[in-house]
């Protein structure tokens, strides 16, 4: 009984150390427009010492589209590609060690990758080149898409001295120093700018432009 109780008095006093960060992040496109795009920013903290827990996470392979085209997951996470069209796609990325490749294959199949790095994963497909999407494998479990008014909100941030990080594809990145609480709420305001963003080209799998045929799937 006693050790049920001392454990249960850890778990609280370990909640009671923990704050939120709440905050928003603004893009600006070009000609100082801002973006209307902002829920595909993800905002994460590092400096957070507690290894995360992998999740899964599933990006759909539809009408030639991935969807979504953005998801954030902790290192050693596990993403599914499943292929819900009734032609050919091959998911693949050239990303530094996150890089894969889940070659050819087609409605109902599904193939996963498990991703054991931190960083920026792009993803893309090589027979349609229209098809792009992002994996952000965060190094932490403290992270947030923002909401299509720029809102985000992380809970249960242990007590201490973080940075803050947003990312948005056009946007590029921005950081913010701050303390959280061991109990309550910390603001935080994030920009991003995106008017000089410029979208180039990715090559295939194989280094190589893509065929001007048009697809062969």
């Amino acid at each position: 009984m006693r050790a049920l109780l001392a454990l249960a008095l850890l778990a609280l006093s370990s909640s009671a150390l923990a704050g939120t960060i709440s905050g928003t992040v603004a893009v600006t496109d070009k000609g100082g427009r801002p973006a209307s795009d902002l829920q595909e920013t993800v905002v994460y903290l590092d400096g957070v010492k507690a290894k995360p827990k992998p999740l899964t996470a599933s990006v759909v392979m539809r009408g030639k589209a991935f969807q979504p085209h953005l998801v954030v997951v902790p290192v050693g996470s596990s993403v599914a590609f499943p292929n819900e069209d009734p032609i050919l796609h091959n998911a693949f990325s050239v990303s530094g060690e996150n890089r894969f490749d889940l070659e050819l294959y087609k409605r109902p199949q599904s193939r996963s990758q498990t991703f054991q790095k931190p960083g920026l994963v792009r993803v893309y497909c090589n027979i349609h080149p229209q098809m792009s999407a992002i994996v952000l494998v965060a190094d932490s479990a403290h992270f947030a898409k923002a909401g299509a008014d720029g809102a985000f909100s992380i809970e249960d941030v242990p007590a201490g001295r973080y940075v803050l990080r947003a990312w948005h594809e056009r946007g590029g990145d921005a950081s913010q120093e701050l303390t959280v609480p061991a109990d309550g709420v910390v603001r935080a305001q994030l920009a991003l700018d995106a008017s000089a963003f410029k979208r180039v080209q990715h090559k295939n799998k194989f280094g190589k432009d893509y065929s001007a045929s048009g697809d062969k799937y």
